[in-house]
């Protein structure tokens, strides 16, 4: 066998050669286990970087300084109303999103006026106080008239059959039914008393009422009356409506078990104006793969004429804004179209809700998921999904299997309501979707003059903006 020659040059390159493919499958490894990187973990990453960026780079909370503030209560058909409109589309335009339109829609018109007032008078005519009172949405007013009569207490339907024609023709009517303290869930409280705000005018003319007062939708004992819609029924007299405090009511509840023949006087100034033009904000992200499969997030862009609609809905409209803002700062391209929708007329009409559902139906659109987001801006406990009956079951299956991703929020995911804005496109079949805070406060400011910019805590309202992102983030991967 012939010698090798120069052995220690030949083993200095196999060393080289060596150690340069070590380093090599060490870089192959390397990669191939960034591939084989879990799903999860990439989903976990992606969560806290849309967490980091709702609280560190927020922008929610500005927004609805600006539109509580320089543009302040939204009712619809009026100035508020159209300069929330412009505002938020220019908003959107700046966002780089890939569609920003408006959707025409025909709403209610309707305008408190002067401030209304009340006025309580006992048998004697000595005693006299003021009722802390707001015209009902929608109400009648009393022509600049003064209209009075005697009180009388309902806290059931029953009550008014037991009382009959005989006991309230002529009469003014009070409904005194609380809300329920005992439901943990203040909406379930809200939802046992609301029918005497929205029904109980037209049920009280049935026996010949001349006009109602209703206990306001709080389980607080305060000074502040809440307003809210009612619905008059065709067959019975249209006659005025006025919420009062809940402080005014339990002391009127007392003062009518004394003296059978209090009275209370009021005025009110409100009419009803023709229906007025005005619009839905849209705007989107196109989805890459299957575009025609839209993800939804919306809250509704009018609020009552009192306060400046910050919970009521002005941070739902912040959050779902604030949801596309993150996911193109974080140049996600999702797989379904992402699209915000800032409704009008939730309040006195959910006209928005219905066009949209309309012009979805017309377009042939296809919503996997829509979600609602108008419980005010407090701190997120989760979400609750609803959807036709016939497509819950296999939808909210493959909601189920995202819960292990929300754990370390401590947001649940569970059957449940939605959102009124969004309920005309549960025919369709997709999914509906309620974002659900921590509501205990809030029916302290539900339509009052306290629902202020000022009472919407940032951090919270932030919170509320990621935990959305976070849904509409894996919601797209199903």
């Amino acid at each position: 066998m012939a010698k090798i020659k120069n052995q220690p040059l030949l083993k200095k390159t196999m060393l080289h050669t060596n150690t340069l493919l070590s380093v090599l499958f060490t870089i192959i490894a390397s990669i191939n286990a960034l591939h084989a990187q879990p799903k999860e973990a990439i989903k976990e990453q992606f969560i806290k970087d849309i967490y980091s960026t709702a609280l560190g780079d927020g922008q929610c909370h500005d927004w609805l300084r600006t539109l509580c503030k320089d543009i302040g209560h939204r009712l619809s058909g009026s100035s508020g109303a159209d300069k929330a409109v412009q505002w938020t589309k220019s908003i959107l335009d700046t966002l780089g999103l890939d569609s920003v339109w408006l959707q025409p829609v025909l709403v209610p018109h309707w305008e408190r006026g002067s401030k209304e007032r009340a006025f309580v008078y006992g048998s004697s005519r000595k005693n006299k106080y003021e009722l802390n009172v707001l015209a009902l949405g929608g109400s009648v007013g009393t022509n600049g008239q003064k209209i009075q009569g005697n009180v009388v207490e309902a806290k059931s339907w029953s009550d008014l059959e037991r009382l009959g024609e005989q006991g309230i023709k002529g009469k003014i009517v009070l409904f005194n039914r609380p809300m329920d303290p005992t439901r943990i869930r203040s909406f379930e409280a809200y939802g046992g008393a609301v029918d005497q705000r929205v029904s109980g005018a037209s049920k009280a003319a049935k026996y010949g009422a001349i006009a109602v007062l209703v206990r306001s939708m709080t389980q607080n004992i305060d000074p502040w009356p809440h307003t809210g819609s009612l619905q008059y029924d065709s067959a019975y007299a249209q006659i005025p409506a006025v919420a009062i405090s809940t402080e005014d009511a339990e002391r009127l509840s007392k003062l009518i078990k004394k003296d059978e023949k209090l009275t209370v006087a009021l005025q009110l100034n409100c009419k009803r104006l023709p229906d007025a033009p005005s619009f839905n904000v849209i705007g989107e992200i196109k989805g890459s793969i299957t575009p025609n499969e839209i993800i939804l997030t919306g809250g509704h862009l009018d609020s009552w004429d009192v306060g400046e609609g910050a919970h009521d809905d002005g941070a739902g409209c912040v959050q779902s804004m604030e949801v596309l803002r993150i996911l193109k700062k974080l140049n996600y391209q999702p797989q379904k179209t992402i699209r915000c929708v800032l409704f009008m007329n939730e309040e006195n009409g959910l006209r928005g809700g219905k066009i949209y559902a309309s012009e979805a139906a017309r377009k042939g659109e296809t919503h996997f998921c829509a979600i609602e987001t108008d419980a005010g801006g407090f701190t997120p406990r989760g979400f609750t999904f609803d959807a036709a009956n016939e497509v819950f079951e296999p939808l909210f299956e493959k909601v189920k299997t995202l819960r292990p991703y929300f754990e370390p929020y401590h947001l649940s995911l569970n059957p449940g309501g939605s959102g009124a804005d969004i309920s005309p496109l549960k025919p369709q079949g997709g999914l509906l979707c309620g974002y659900y805070p921590d509501s205990q406060r809030y029916f302290d400011f539900h339509h009052t003059a306290a629902d202020i910019f000022e009472n919407v805590n940032k951090r919270e309202l932030e919170l509320g903006a990621a935990s959305i992102t976070t849904l509409i983030y894996l919601l797209d991967g199903l």
